[in-house]
Order: structure tokens, then C-alpha cells, then sequence
């Protein structure tokens, strides 16, 4: 047990010499992100990103010195790692650009790290490194190890998550389509119910039809007729 408390003792101190943040965050459309990271001179530096969703999964990336001086610039990238070395000391920035989308937003990962991981056993006072012991043998084997596994998670979450963004947005298209086509669907049926009952309707009779009436009056014939549609009556005197 007490084996055990010293490699996570000794896995904690050199876990902790790195510096390091990862964040997820969302970039809205025609929006930029900057992030600022104070940083002495001589230390190495990495910057990984990849965008998860979002239309074309670009962005524009840009990192500056804080002299103003351009340390990366690049546009419509899915994802790229950068490492420099700083050359001054002060406050870093680096800025996430999504305004050459009009529509889309984007989400984005990176994971930035400052500094490099030291030895677990620093030299000692004459310079020279002393021989590990089985112990911290296993302790750097199994950083090794986490280092690897912690890889393989960040590597497997983010196709994980890029997929479900992907299966979302293609989920909602075919919501769409086949809305659209059910919509269609039924304006067609409704359109040939109408066209078969033309076929198989009788069309009615526009034409007058009258009735004549004939009454013999003083010489006179005198007739008397209406229409069944329009019911007026219509008269006309005839000589007999």
C-alpha cells in the first residue's frame, strides 16, 4: 500500500511541471475567439487544435508574440499542431477566426501546452543522475503508459464527438427531405383523385330547354315557353 501512495506521489510531482490546458468552445459565425497565456522566455510551447463541427471543419488561426510579432497564421485549417520556443517574455496570444463563414457555427478543440516534463529524479548536486530504482522505474513506465492512454482518449472523443455532430446535421437533412416529400406525396394523390373523378364524372347540359304551351286565342297562336334552367318565361305570337 505504501508502494502504491509513493508512485502516486511521484507520478503528482511530474505531472505538475507541465503546464498544459485543453477546452472545447464554440465559435459563432463572423466571431473571433483570442485566448492570452503569460509565458517566460526560453520555455518550448505546443498548440494543437481541430475543429469537432461546423460546415467545412475549418477555422483561421493566428498566434502572436507579445512584441505583436505573427508566430503562425494560417486559414481554413481542420485541425494542425504548432511549437515554438519563445524568445521574450510576456503575455502570448492566439485568436480562433470564423469570419469567413456567414451561416456556420464551429466547434473547436485545442490543447495547449507550456514547458517541458522533466526528469522525475533531478540531477543532483554534482551533475550527475543517479540510477533509478525499481520503483521509480515503474513510476516512469506507467507515465509512459497514461501518457499514451491519455492520447488515445482525447484522439477517440473527438472522432466521437465529430461523428455524433456529423450523424446530428445529417439526421435533421433527412427530417427535412423526407418532410418535403411526404408534402409532395400528398399533393400528387390529391391531384390524381381530382383527375380520375373528371374522368367518371357525366358534364351537365348547358343548353336551354323549353316547354311550349298552345292556346288558340281570336285568330291568334299564341305561345307561351320558359327554360327548366333558367326558369323565364318567354313568349311569342304566331298568325295562325
Amino acid at each position: 500500500m505504501s508502494n502504491f501512495i509513493e508512485i502516486l506521489a511521484i507520478l503528482g510531482l511530474y505531472f505538475g511541471l507541465v503546464l498544459a490546458g485543453e477546452l472545447t468552445f464554440e465559435l459563432p459565425d463572423n466571431a473571433r475567439n483570442c485566448f492570452y497565456e503569460l509565458i517566460d522566455k526560453g520555455v518550448k510551447c505546443t498548440l494543437e487544435f481541430q475543429v469537432i463541427t461546423g460546415g467545412n471543419y475549418d477555422v483561421d488561426l493566428e498566434i502572436n508574440a507579445p512584441s505583436g510579432q505573427v508566430l503562425y497564421k494560417d486559414q481554413k485549417k481542420q485541425y494542425d499542431s504548432f511549437t515554438w520556443t519563445t524568445d521574450q517574455k510576456g503575455e502570448f496570444k492566439f485568436c480562433f477566426s470564423n469570419e469567413f463563414s456567414t451561416f456556420t457555427h464551429k466547434m473547436v478543440y485545442f490543447d495547449f501546452q507550456v514547458g517541458e516534463e522533466r526528469p522525475i529524479q533531478p540531477p543532483e548536486g554534482g551533475g550527475h543522475v543517479t540510477a533509478l530504482t525499481q520503483l521509480e522505474t515503474s513510476a516512469v513506465t506507467i507515465h509512459e503508459a497514461l501518457k499514451v492512454i491519455i492520447d488515445y482518449q482525447t484522439h477517440h472523443r473527438l472522432r466521437e464527438a465529430q461523428g455524433r455532430g456529423f450523424a446530428e446535421d445529417l439526421n435533421s437533412r433527412v427530417q427535412l427531405w423526407s418532410i418535403g416529400v411526404a408534402i409532395i406525396i400528398l399533393i400528387i394523390g390529391v391531384g390524381q383523385v381530382l383527375a380520375l373523378r373528371s374522368f367518371f364524372t357525366e358534364k351537365k347540359s348547358h343548353r336551354c330547354e323549353y316547354v311550349t304551351l298552345i292556346a288558340e286565342d281570336k285568330g291568334l297562336l299564341t305561345c307561351y315557353g320558359f327554360s327548366t334552367i333558367s326558369y323565364n318565361y318567354l313568349r311569342y305570337d304566331t298568325i295562325s
